[in-house]
């Protein structure tokens, strides 16, 4: 339980990141900034199947 709350907290942060950085910056678009939020979290899911990550790889 804590690996997951672990994996989803850095999904969480990654995803709100780069969403507020595109609002801050003036882009609006709902499909832009969810895809730019999706494509964030890409990185902690690829360390997530990553059976030689150390830190919450695939155990």
């Amino acid at each position: 339980m804590e690996d997951l709350k672990k994996v989803l907290g850095t999904y969480s942060r990654a995803f709100l990141a780069s969403v507020l950085t595109l609002a801050i910056s003036g882009v609006t678009d709902p499909k832009a900034l969810l895809a730019a939020g999706l494509a964030s979290v890409l990185p902690p899911i690829l360390r997530w199947i990553d059976p030689k990550d150390t830190e919450y790889g695939k155990k």
